[in-house]
Parts: C-alpha cells; sequence; structure tokens
C-alpha cells in the first residue's frame, strides 16, 4: 500500500511562515517549490502550484524579474503582470554568480520537494544547477525545467520566445489560413500553456513520487508542448500514412468561423447539434433553410461548415446584438456576448462569482486580482500571500534553510544575498479573502 500522499509530498519543515485557510489546507499543502523561474511561463506554474498550497521559495537576482518592470505600476518593481503572475510565493533575492549564494540555494534545495527553472540548459549548467549537481544534494527532487525546443534535438541550445513558439507550432499558419495575414495570437499562448503543461508534469512526478520514493528530471519543451497543442485537432489527413488529405480541421478554418457582425457590434453564435442549426434557422426567419439537407446530419455539416458559417453572417446582420443574444438563448442555442477586456469584471457570470476581487496589498494598496479558477469541495485554493516585493523574505528564508545570524547578515552587508527593509504584513482585507469573510 502506498503512504498517503499528502505525507509522501511533503517537505521535511522547511517554510512554514505563510498563515493557512482556518478551514481547510490546499491540496499540495506542505510541499515546498523552490522556483528560478522568471517572465511569464514559469511564474504562472509556480503561482498555480502556490494557490493549491505549495510554499513556494521565489529566488530572484539582484534586479529582480524582468516582470516587475512591466507598467502600469503605482511603484517601481511592482507592475500589472508581475502582481497577476506572483502571488502566493516568498521572494529571496540571491546572486547565484557567487559561491556563497550557490550554497546558500542548494541548502534550501536540500530541504525542498520541486525545483522549477525555464533557462537555457547551458545558462543553468554555468550557474551549478543542472539536475545531476542537485540530485546529488536532494534525490527526492522532482527537478522541472522548461526549456524552448527538446533536448534530443538540434535546436536544444537556442533561446526561445512566445512569439518565435508561435510562428514555429503553427499558430501564425493557422491565422494565414483564415484571415490572409500572418498574425500572431495577441496573447502569451505559448507560455501560459507550457506554464499549464509544468504545473501537470510536476503533480504527475510528485504522484510517482509518492509511489516510488524517488525524484526525477522533468522537460517541458515549448515547441514540442505547443505543436501537440495546435495539432490535436489539426492533424487532418496527416494523420494517416500516406496521407488523406491536407492538415486541418475544417470547421476552425472556415472564413466565417468567427465573431459575426449584428446591426450594432458583434455576437458569437454557435449552432452546433441538429436541433440547434434547425431551431437557429427558425429564429432567424429563414424557414426556407430549416430542411436544407446541408444540415442534415453532422457528418454532412462537416462538409459544408463554410457555407453554413457564411450563412449565419448573413441572418444575424439586421438586428442589434441584444435581440440576438435573447431569441438564442430563449432557443437554448450556444451563444454569448464579445466583451471588451475592461468590461470583463462586470460580466454578470463572472461578477457573480467574484472573480476579479478586490483586496488590499501591503505596499499597492487597493488592487483587483484574477482569482484561481479551480475550486475543490474538501480543499482550499487560498489566497494566502499577495506578490512579494523583491527581497521582501530573503532573511527568513535563508534563516529556514539553515543559515545563521550572522552568516545571513555576512551575506546581505556584501549584496550576495539582498533583503528589503521587512516584510510587509498581510492586510487584514487579504486574509478575509482567503477564508471568504470579505465584501464586495
Amino acid at each position: 500500500m502506498h503512504r498517503p500522499l499528502r505525507a509522501a509530498f511533503g517537505t521535511r519543515g522547511l517554510c512554514r511562515g505563510a498563515a493557512v485557510s482556518k478551514a481547510r489546507l490546499g491540496p499540495l499543502a506542505g510541499v515546498t517549490v523552490v522556483d528560478l523561474t522568471s517572465v511569464v511561463l514559469g511564474p504562472l506554474a509556480t503561482q498555480i502550484l502556490g494557490d493549491l498550497g505549495a510554499e513556494v521559495i521565489k529566488v530572484e537576482p539582484p534586479e529582480g524579474d524582468i516582470m516587475r518592470y512591466a507598467g502600469p505600476a503605482r511603484h517601481r518593481e511592482m507592475g500589472h503582470v508581475f502582481l497577476n503572475l506572483n502571488r502566493n510565493k516568498r521572494s529571496l533575492v540571491l546572486d547565484l554568480k557567487q559561491p556563497e549564494a550557490k550554497s546558500a540555494l542548494l541548502a534550501l534545495v536540500a530541504k525542498s520537494d520541486v525545483f522549477m527553472h525555464n533557462m537555457r540548459p547551458q545558462a543553468i549548467t554555468r550557474l551549478g544547477f543542472d539536475y545531476e549537481r542537485l540530485r546529488a544534494v536532494n534525490p527526492r527532487l522532482v527537478y522541472c525545467a522548461a526549456y524552448g525546443y527538446g533536448q534530443d534535438g538540434p535546436l536544444a541550445a537556442r533561446p526561445a520566445f512566445d512569439d518565435i513558439i508561435q510562428g514555429a507550432s503553427g499558430f501564425v499558419a493557422l491565422t494565414m489560413a483564415t484571415s490572409g495575414e500572418a498574425r500572431f495570437v495577441p496573447t502569451l499562448v505559448g507560455d501560459k500553456t507550457v506554464g499549464l503543461t509544468m504545473v501537470y508534469a510536476v503533480m504527475a512526478a510528485l504522484l510517482q513520487r509518492a509511489r516510488t520514493g524517488e525524484g526525477q528530471c522533468v522537460e517541458v519543451p515549448m515547441l514540442e508542448t505547443m505543436a501537440a497543442f495546435v495539432m490535436a485537432e489539426h492533424m487532418g489527413g496527416l494523420t494517416f500514412d500516406p496521407p488523406l488529405g491536407p492538415p486541418g480541421y475544417a470547421r476552425m478554418l472556415a472564413p466565417d468561423r468567427r465573431p459575426h457582425r449584428t446591426a450594432d457590434g458583434y455576437i458569437c453564435i454557435l449552432p452546433y447539434t441538429d436541433r440547434h442549426w434547425k431551431e437557429f434557422f427558425r429564429v432567424a426567419g429563414r424557414p426556407d433553410l430549416v430542411d436544407d439537407p446541408r444540415i442534415a446530419d453532422a457528418e454532412t455539416r462537416a462538409r459544408h461548415f463554410a457555407e453554413l458559417y457564411a450563412l449565419v453572417a448573413e441572418c444575424v446582420r439586421e438586428r442589434p446584438t441584444a435581440h440576438w443574444l435573447a431569441v438564442l438563448e430563449a432557443a437554448d442555442i450556444p451563444c454569448g456576448p464579445v466583451n471588451p477586456l475592461a468590461e470583463l469584471p462586470h460580466d454578470a457570470q463572472l461578477a457573480a462569482v467574484d472573480f476579479f476581487p478586490r483586496v488590499v496589498h501591503p505596499s499597492e494598496g487597493p488592487i483587483r486580482i484574477v482569482r484561481p479558477p479551480v475550486k475543490f469541495g474538501a480543499a482550499d485554493c487560498a489566497l494566502r500571500r499577495p506578490a512579494p516585493r523583491l527581497g521582501e523574505h530573503s532573511r527568513e528564508i535563508l534563516r529556514e534553510a539553515g543559515l545563521g545570524e550572522a552568516e545571513i547578515d555576512d551575506l546581505l552587508a556584501r549584496g550576495i544575498a539582498i533583503a528589503a527593509p521587512h516584510p510587509d504584513p498581510v492586510p487584514a482585507l487579504w486574509a478575509q479573502r482567503e477564508s471568504g469573510e470579505a465584501e464586495g
């Protein structure tokens, strides 16, 4: 029989500084993550682990994570992207080019469960924190590295960013196929998808460790992850050998698969089942199309998506969006508005579930955050900590890693470690959010 997962996952007494929700612990409570990631990809992954209850120690260089400086911001080093990707973490600043800093980090790794980074392989090896080095310190360590490219391929050492991977993985080809123009998707879809992949990879490795007692190295390459993401539904004829046709899922590539223009704006409509299509043409005032053979069944529609979506676009042009939303909702046909970003906090559904709660950050004052979307029936995704100031927790983390006060003072005095003047107290409103007591 296997040991209980929490006991098997758990760290050895490290990092208990955070207040835990009075009601329930998070599913990953007891797991300590040493986080050397930066920018968006890795910080999103480690924030999710923190939301799930893990103790995340964000190790930053003296200048801090570059996303601290992405404005707008009220104060230097606390930009909006950083605030939205680094809650439920503590900040430790170490100059890892210095031998004493390396020793401090190794002491931290020895007491941790997970180590994560998104550096190029030569950079992490040059620092002395490749997997073989850390495994010697902690054989139970789950070591998760996100690289641009799989380490068995010819591009293993190359740098990669979201834009580069969108082009290489087929995302740009999809925009060209539907619009005739080569464009990036205007969100960091590669970074965020690979970040989510890191999360499930780490949790799977922790589960395996619970069963075997052994850690391991996990590689999450950007190009391969995103190529798998794109081609899951776009393999098309390439699925077969020899190919039965070109790649691509015809419904996704239909020119009129897009928000449709109404008399005063846009609307998203997706008739999907046999009933949806018949009912759509009925409520749209096109009884001549209710029994159109092109909508007879799913197999037939698959050959005519381009024509059918063009008909939907034609039907909705003359009346306002509100009319179509009311009519289509009454007919139980999938539909929805095109929300401007600024209106998302006021969307009826998102507002009802308090998806963008207002909290008070210790140094930044009132801010709005995006809460964890997942809810557990027997655990909490608690908002335990606001995003930290640079080096806010350096002293306490070094102390927990086993360093003495004189040694910590020396590291701080020589700039090998950097600490903010003192940790900010977690404001009452943030703690209330954690236990579900805050209003508005």
